[in-house]
């Protein structure tokens, strides 16, 4: 055998229905829309309410203010029905999940998605654990 280099692992570039990110953030909103789903495509051809632009707007100058290389503020919103464009991907939202902001960062990934899919809002079930006001019986865990 050859003793030939290794390859170096290239990142792969990410893409949405075969269009890149810069590609994405070129497109006008009605060429966008007619890339996602139809549930998000109806979303959209509604209109943005005040709260959503204040929402963009918000995470536009977050991003923008923050120095190069550096993370930017987080932005904290009760939108979890908002959908993730290509112009927030990048930004920190706070999303809250009825008891506390839980931090978000925007990833390409998440495009046509919403805020809300990646906030938890309940406590994952951790079965076979005696809980409060349990009998004796049911709190004995044998020793193997």
């Amino acid at each position: 055998m050859e003793d030939q280099p290794k390859k170096k692992y290239v990142h792969k570039k990410y893409t949405y229905r075969g269009i890149g990110l810069e590609e994405l953030l070129d497109k006008s909103p009605n060429e966008l829309m007619a890339l996602f789903n139809a549930r998000q495509r109806r979303r959209l051809s509604r209109g943005l309410n005040v709260k959503v632009r204040n929402f963009i707007r918000k995470l536009r100058k977050a991003k923008t203010s923050c120095p190069p290389g550096e993370r930017p503020t987080v932005i904290k919103t009760h939108l979890r029905n908002q959908i993730v464009m290509p112009e927030m991907v990048g930004s920190i939202a706070g999303v809250y999940n009825g008891k506390v902001f839980s931090s978000v960062e925007i990833k390409p990934e998440m495009i046509g998605h919403y805020l809300g899919e990646f906030s938890i809002t309940y406590k994952p079930v951790r079965h076979g654990r005696p809980g409060v006001g349990s009998t004796n019986s049911s709190r004995f865990i044998p020793l193997k």
